[in-house]
This record gives structure tokens, C-alpha cells and sequence, in this order.
């Protein structure tokens, strides 16, 4: 029996989800449109912590000032009454057709400061719904074809902009925190800043890096057939991991946004792992599209699997963690002894060099022929996550 989340869970979901209405490029929406409010209440019903959105998710794009109060007074109206909050803003600068060649990035400067214009709005209304991170995904900075793209002038763009928006925050005093999410292709033939690698090497340029993080997704790093452990691994190591999407995804295709572990299992079950015993305490957010076959009962039944399937990765987990064999198995992998670092306090070349252990006296046809047990650990691992142990 699955474990029922509860708020301290932490288990967000973007208004743009359970919202979608399952159109693509082969048929329009299989499901009515949904209200901005509903979501807020059936999402709090179900134990769910925190909703996000897109401005356009909850204003309709070109929405008068008057209506736009309107939409935004029964959102918050609806929070209100749930306790539900708003961990997350985003701005969409890839659905309208001004930005068919990116907003940042647009080749049209005009195009560029409209989108920059519009992103400050929305952060003035993330900083007002409490919001503590504003992700920034660049879904149209890109090209087809590589004659259309000056990258290095595309570089500089970026960066002008994330800049102006980093110190925009800093100058208003707001709490957020900015987080660039990547993805390496679609709807664009290839986006900029593609990974995880690519999003951290960029903010490393950036004037004020210390507020610029990342908001990596599952699908986005399986899509490069990357190893999305690895990259949060790497992420939370240089404290840049502000945020997380969460789905599945089935390998380098396109973007299926399926419900997290119902892609890549065991993949799903150490990525759980890591979130939960690797120091991230942020949200746990479920950025995926509740399949076209759905009806709407069918669209909250996804959400609650979202949760479920988290909730038993977790559970999974700990059970791994405790088994005696398997810290047995982690001690004959050496696994503990990667922590321990390679050269001793204030050990110099020249120490390093006078020690034979290392050199001289070292014996690597013996050291080759020990076995680290990586299979009986994996195996362990599979066990525990179907639950034969």
C-alpha cells in the first residue's frame, strides 16, 4: 500500500500539467481546459504541497490589466483557502510566434527586449506570491540550422540578459533565486545551453552567479542520453541544484513527460535516493503531461501516481540503506573509502614522491585483480526496489 503524501513531502506540480489538455502535433485537445483554481484544490487534496506556473498558464497571453488582476485575485484567493503555496514561478518565451527564434536570443533586438520586459514582470509577481526560485527555460534559444545563429553573439545575449534580470532581483531586494533549465532539442533543432554541463559552464561567466542555479529535468538529460544521477550528483556538488523536474522518459527521443518511474525505474529509484540522502531539501516537482488517453479522472489518478511513485522510491530506498548486506557490499566496492581524500593533510608532490607505497612498492597486476562487486550492488539494489527483499 503506497504511503499517502502530506505537505512535508514537498511534491509540487506545474499549473501547465495537470492543465494540459492533451493536444499535439498530430490532433488538438483530447480534455476540456482547466481552471487555474480547480487545480489549486483537487492538487491540496490530494496532498500536494505546491503548484507553479507560466505566466500565460494562468493569464491568458494579452490579457488586459483589469482581467489580469481578476485572474490573479481568484489564484490567490484559492491558495488562501488551500494553505497550498507558490514555490516556483516561470515566463513563457516560447509558445507566441514573436518568439519563434527565441526570446534572449532573438536575432530581432526588439524581440530581446520584450522578452526581457516581460520576464520582469513576472519576477515582480513571483516575489509577491512568496515565490523562492524563478527558473528560466530557454525552449526557443536555438536554431535549425547553424548558417541562422551567431553562438558566440548568442552567448553574449544570454548573458546580458540573465545578468540584467540576476541584478534586477538583488536591486529589488526580492528572495528569488534564478534557475536555468536545460534541454537539448525541441521544439527547437538544438537549444542552447543543452545540459546540465553546458547550464553550469555558463553560469560560471555569469556577474552575479551566486543567485543562478539550475532546474535540471529527468527527460530533458535522458533525451541526450545523459545520466541524470550523475548530473544532480554533480549539481548538488557545486550547490547549484535550486530546483528539479521530475518525469519519465524512455531514451534519446522525443520529450515524453511521462509520470516520474514510469520511464527509467532503476534510474528513478537512485535519483530518489540521492534527493533524499544527498542534502537537497527543495522541491519535489513533477513537471510531466498526463497521457492523451486520459479523461480527467484520469489526470488526477497521474498526478497521485506522481506522488505515490516517489513516496515508494523513498521508501525503497531506506530499506536499501539498512540492509546489513548491502553496507557489507558498499564496503567490499570501497565505496566509503572515495571520501577519504587521495593525498594526506598537507601532503606536498615532493612527500608524494618520496613515498614508495604509492610508486615503487605498489603492485598494480595484484590491485588489478581485485573484483569490486558492483553487480552483487546493483543487484541489491534491484531487490530492494521490486521489493524481493
Amino acid at each position: 500500500m503506497a504511503q499517502a503524501p502530506t505537505r512535508e513531502d514537498k511534491f509540487s506540480f506545474g499549473l501547465w500539467t495537470v492543465g494540459w489538455q492533451g493536444n499535439d502535433m498530430f490532433g488538438p485537445a483530447s480534455r476540456p481546459p482547466l481552471d487555474p483554481v480547480e487545480a489549486v484544490h483537487r492538487l491540496s487534496d490530494l496532498g500536494a504541497w505546491g503548484i507553479t506556473f507560466h505566466d500565460d498558464d494562468l493569464v491568458p497571453f494579452g490579457s488586459a490589466d483589469a482581467a489580469r488582476a481578476q485572474h490573479l485575485k481568484r489564484f490567490q484567493g484559492a491558495l488562501a483557502e488551500t494553505g497550498l503555496v507558490v514555490p516556483m514561478v516561470t515566463t513563457n518565451l516560447f509558445s507566441h510566434p514573436v518568439f519563434k527564434d527565441g526570446g534572449l536570443t532573438s536575432n530581432d533586438r526588439d524581440v530581446r527586449r520584450y522578452a526581457l520586459r516581460k520576464v520582469l514582470r513576472n519576477l515582480d509577481l513571483a516575489a509577491e506570491l512568496g515565490a523562492s526560485t524563478f527558473v528560466l527555460w530557454g525552449g526557443r534559444e536555438g536554431s535549425e540550422t547553424d548558417a541562422a545563429k551567431d553562438v558566440r553573439a548568442a552567448m553574449d545575449r544570454y548573458r546580458e540578459g540573465i545578468d540584467f534580470l540576476a541584478q534586477y532581483v538583488l536591486d529589488q531586494g526580492y528572495g528569488l533565486r534564478l534557475a536555468l533549465e536545460p534541454k537539448p532539442n525541441e521544439p527547437r533543432g538544438d537549444i542552447l545551453l543543452p545540459t546540465i554541463g553546458h547550464a553550469l559552464a555558463f553560469i560560471s561567466t555569469l556577474d552575479n552567479h551566486e543567485i543562478v542555479g539550475v532546474n535540471p529535468e529527468v527527460g530533458h538529460e535522458q533525451m541526450a542520453g545523459l545520466n541524470i544521477v550523475h548530473g544532480i550528483g554533480q549539481a548538488l556538488w557545486q550547490g547549484k541544484l535550486f530546483h528539479i523536474d521530475l518525469n519519465g522518459q524512455r531514451g534519446p527521443r522525443f520529450d515524453q513527460d511521462l509520470v516520474f518511474g514510469h520511464g527509467d525505474v532503476l534510474s528513478s529509484f537512485f535519483l530518489v535516493d540521492l534527493l533524499e540522502h544527498g542534502g537537497y531539501d527543495g522541491p519535489r516537482h513533477f513537471d510531466y503531461k498526463p497521457l492523451r488517453t486520459e479523461n480527467m479522472d484520469g489526470v488526477w489518478a497521474s498526478a497521485e501516481a506522481n506522488m505515490a511513485g516517489y513516496l515508494l522510491f523513498a521508501e525503497r530506498a531506506r530499506s536499501f540503506r539498512a540492509d546489513p548486506e548491502v553496507r557489507a557490499a558498499l564496503d567490499t566496492a570501497l565505496v566509503p573509502e572515495l571520501a577519504t581524500p587521495t593525498l594526506d593533510e598537507g601532503e606536498t608532490a615532493a612527500d608524494l614522491l618520496a613515498n614508495r607505497s604509492a610508486f615503487e612498492d605498489f603492485d598494480p597486476d595484484e590491485a588489478a585483480e581485485r573484483g569490486y562487486g558492483f553487480i552483487r550492488l546493483s543487484q541489491l539494489a534491484l531487490e530492494h526496489l521490486t521489493g524481493a527483499r
